[in-house]
């Protein structure tokens, strides 16, 4: 049985990218997100796809929960109107934080920080830490080269071949949500009636 999906985590840039269909996408899946009833857990940031995704949230009403180290604070203006803003000491913690906070995980394009968070939950899912789904949004086949360095790793035999099909991967934010709302992990416990 898959579990509820209440809150998602949006890993994404600080920076906007070179074309405005970043930017779209990121606030047209915090409105979707906001629509669907489903609250927003993020880095805190009112810049770039970070901004984008809250804004659009908020524009809607929803629930907007920010997770921001101290150290980065001075660095990136913090998004006006969150309903939740949590300070944490590294960016170790936020990573923790946002993990404990959220049902399921979605990254939208960014640099090494949204890949190192990406990375972290797909990791802490093939360890057994947490069953929760984890979907790339792929806007502009962004992470279309990234699944076929995958794609190799898996055919090199480094990749767990379930843990390559667990990924959630699709270009439609309707479609990747309800992939995530289906989702049962492949080595969750099987539950007994």
């Amino acid at each position: 049985m898959s579990a509820p999906l209440n809150r998602i985590a949006v890993f994404c840039g600080s920076k906007g990218g070179t074309s405005p269909i970043y930017v779209e996408q990121a606030k047209a899946l915090g409105v979707y997100l906001a629509l669907n009833n489903i609250e927003l857990v993020y880095g805190g940031a009112c810049s770039g796809l970070m901004g984008a995704v809250a804004s659009g949230c908020l524009s809607e009403g929803g629930t907007v929960i920010g997770v921001m180290p101290v150290d980065l604070e001075s660095q990136d203006a913090i998004q006006p109107g969150l309903t939740q803003f949590f300070d944490v000491d590294s960016v170790q913690e936020r990573k923790a934080k946002m993990l404990s906070l959220s049902d399921g995980f979605i990254a939208l394009p960014g640099g090494s920080g949204t890949l190192d968070e990406l990375f972290e939950v797909i990791t802490l899912s093939q360890m057994g830490a947490h069953n929760k789904p984890v979907a790339l949004l792929n806007v502009n086949h962004f992470y279309t080269p990234l699944m076929q360095f995958m794609a190799g790793a898996k055919d090199q035999g480094f990749i767990h071949p379930d843990y390559f099909d667990m990924l959630i991967v699709a270009s439609d934010i309707a479609a990747i949500v309800q992939q995530m709302k289906a989702f049962i992990h492949p080595h969750a416990p099987t539950q007994t009636p």
